[in-house]
């Protein structure tokens, strides 16, 4: 899995330099931290993979420095941790860190969810429901992991848009993004898909009756891990993937 991502990362950052005349290390760096943080999403770069400085740097023909500011960069946003004198790695999170995001996660986004049935626009309401279209589709047509998981983090990105509070929106997409490593394990449980579209529901169904307390309550449970819900998603990940401590 690493190297087809690092393979892919590879080819993508070289059409994008050869795509300009002339590109800076600042613009490069830049470039190798979308590519990288993309790849850690879509779980091609997993938690606790090495990131090797040299290794990327030679798979992109550049040198240390934008490599190293792209990681830099990246550990500011806690999707990598860099060690002295070890390097740099995907982060790896503690399951009491991972819960305590998810119940943030939860509150942040069952306050777009509030904002949104208060200030969406028509258009906004409009593609809310497409994308909610579109996860049933995904499910109902090829029971698609990853065709659902790319559904599902649009439809969240139709609420978060939906709030029209760019601070709230910035907040919440970073946070995901932090949590999204092991959120993808959540969607991929037995039954889960089916769950999440029975949740959406209510969700949309409140946002368009413009019930705002009850958009909230509905995205937060929606997103929360409690119970039994918990204790499956901390079985269903690999134990690499936690730290203990």
């Amino acid at each position: 899995m690493a190297q087809k991502g690092l393979d892919r990362l590879s080819d993508d950052v070289a059409a994008a330099d050869r795509g300009a005349v002339a590109t800076t290390e600042t613009t490069l760096a830049e470039t190798l931290r979308h590519e990288l943080e993309g790849a850690i999403f879509r779980g091609e770069l997993v938690p606790g993979e090495k990131l090797d400085e040299q290794d990327i740097g030679r798979r992109y023909g550049v040198s240390r420095t934008p490599v190293r500011e792209a990681l830099q960069s990246l550990a500011s946003s806690g999707l990598v941790e860099i060690r002295p004198r070890q390097g740099a790695i995907v982060a790896v999170l503690t399951v009491t860190k991972l819960v305590e995001m998810f119940q943030v996660m939860a509150e942040l986004e069952g306050l777009c969810a509030r904002l949104a049935a208060r200030r969406m626009s028509p258009e906004g309401r409009k593609e809310l429901v497409r994308t909610h279209e579109e996860m049933i589709e995904s499910l109902e047509g090829s029971d698609d992991p990853l065709a659902f998981y790319e559904a599902n983090k649009r439809f969240h990105e139709a609420i978060y848009e939906g709030s029209h509070n760019a601070f709230l929106i910035g907040e919440t997409r970073a946070l995901r993004a932090r949590v999204a490593p092991y959120r993808r394990y959540v969607t991929f449980q037995p039954g889960r898909m089916q769950a999440s579209v029975g949740e959406h529901a209510a969700v949309v169904d409140a946002i368009l009756d413009r019930r705002e307390d009850d958009a909230h309550t509905q995205m937060r449970e929606h997103v929360n891990l409690l119970g039994d819900g918990l204790a499956d998603f901390i079985a269903a990940l690999p134990s690499n993937l936690l730290r203990t401590g």
